[in-house]
């Protein structure tokens, strides 16, 4: 890729040419600044930057490589973390008017991990009120780099647009009902939602604790697994956190999917959604069987008393998470964050147990079923990135239409990889593919996506942002 598409470069792109000394950590950094300076203005994806401390570690990986220490293939890749991850003394405003101006007093472990593993930390992008649904003033929402007008997702909005304008190589993002998903599928990027407890979540901004899941969003399926291998793994900081091996993504794997199992609720995956998300889904299904995969149809449990659930549990434990603060700051919160911790505080212990009894049923459901195969393809949303200004007025069937393929994956806590799969005709918008499986099955997600990736050229495809501004 030549030197002034850098910023769209891949993880393994970044980290070969520092390796073979074409580049410099510094340079890289220098380029990607630059980058930030000119289009930023234009998205609005960061919250803030980190421009000395971005330096700093980059001239401390030149200085490591020119001793002959090689950090891995995130040595020298400039990355951006949502604004949920304590990075001690950096900003931690969480988009909530109540808490500008307030820094972490903790770095997240998977943070300290992206470091450990040679990443360079560019900034913090722009998150929802509190992780929630929606963006507060003096917050202004990033903007969409493939429609300035378009909806650029929900609270890993600023990851979304920040990965997919060539604001950072690649992000973290979190997800609590969609929120890697919804901004990967708006955006046109790669986003990977592991399983619960894959990944630690000390030094992380609570919305709801166990819906809660940290994973990475990039411009391709390697790089996200990438990502993956360097912040996944037990944290004896979370007890919560899985003690179980780190997955290896570096070796390339074969495009052959013969033996895998892909399994399609026709009825459930294709009803209700857009013409665009229809043809690319079908296609992407012909893409796979063509690389060798059995299409087998499935039938899904029904979501949707799940879905409604989810309100519930995400009351709760939200309402937990803001305690005194809420009551202290009441009129510093917006309509939606309020609203939902007001929902938790009047739910009954005895109707909040029915609901997690609900849950587990479901999840049990959901395990046999992906149990009968290696992933189960869906859209990632139904329907392309619609207007901005139409989202800012969700009602509540609305809501439930954008959470449909996203709320039962963090109900049940299914790892998921989200990937492009094509674009509208009309605007060139993208639309987006999700891989479920079986609990810890993120390697087998990843080598499914990346085989998808390696006879496709949908990731390859970049927006012109601002141009003819």
């Amino acid at each position: 890729m030549p030197t002034d598409q850098l910023h769209f470069e891949s993880i393994e792109g970044i980290s070969s040419r520092i390796a073979r000394r074409e580049l410099s950590s510094r340079e890289v950094v220098e380029h990607m600044f630059t980058r930030i300076s000119e289009v930023d203005p234009i998205l609005g994806a960061y919250s803030s930057i980190n421009s000395d401390s971005a330096r700093v570690e980059a001239d401390q990986l030149d200085r490591d490589y020119a001793d002959g220490r090689w950090r891995g293939p995130l040595h020298g890749v400039p990355v951006a973390v949502k604004d949920i991850y304590g990075d001690a003394g950096h900003p931690f405003e969480i988009g909530m008017p109540s808490r500008q101006g307030l820094t972490a007093p903790v770095t997240a472990t998977v943070v300290d991990r992206l470091r450990e593993a040679g990443a360079v930390i560019l900034g913090r992008v722009h998150t929802t009120e509190g992780v929630y649904g929606e963006h507060t003033l003096p917050f202004e929402p990033p903007r969409n780099p493939w429609g300035l007008d378009r909806w650029v997702g929900v609270s890993s909005s600023g990851s979304g647009s920040s990965t997919a304008g060539g604001l950072a190589i690649a992000t973290l993002g979190s997800d609590t009902g969609g929120s890697i998903r919804m901004p990967s599928s708006a955006n046109g990027v790669t986003g990977l939602k592991p399983t619960w407890g894959r990944c630690s979540r000390y030094g992380v901004f609570e919305l709801a604790a166990t819906l809660d899941h940290v994973g990475p969003m990039a411009r391709s399926a390697r790089d996200a697994g990438l990502m993956l291998e360097a912040i996944a793994g037990f944290d004896p900081k979370d007890p919560t956190s899985l003690s179980v091996p780190v997955d290896d993504f570096g070796l390339h794997a074969s495009r052959d999917l013969s033996g895998l199992r892909i399994g399609v609720d026709y009825s459930w995956a294709l009803t209700d959604v857009s013409p665009s998300v229809h043809r690319s889904l079908l296609s992407a299904i012909d893409t796979f069987e063509a690389l060798g995969a059995l299409i087998v149809p499935i039938s899904f449990p029904d979501p949707e008393e799940i879905n409604e659930d989810w309100f519930t549990v995400c009351g709760v434990q939200t309402a937990r998470a803001h305690g005194g603060w809420f009551d202290s700051h009441l009129d510093q919160y917006g309509d939606a964050l309020a609203e939902v911790i007001q929902i938790g505080r009047n739910v009954t212990a005895v109707e909040y147990q029915e609901v997690l009894r609900r849950r587990d049923d479901f999840k049990g459901n959901v395990a046999h079923v992906l149990s009968t195969v290696d992933a189960m393809l869906i859209p990632g949303l139904p329907y392309e990135a619609p207007p901005a200004a139409e989202m800012m007025k969700m009602g509540a069937d609305q809501l439930a239409e954008v959470h449909r393929y996203t709320v039962p994956f963090t109900m049940s806590q299914m790892p998921t990889i989200t990937f492009p799969t094509g674009f509208t005709e009309a605007e060139g918008l993208p639309v987006a593919g999700q891989l479920v499986g079986g609990a810890l099955s993120e390697k087998k997600l990843v080598r499914i996506a990346d085989a998808f990736q390696q006879v496709t050229d949908f990731h390859r495809k970049h927006p012109e942002v601002g141009k003819g501004l």
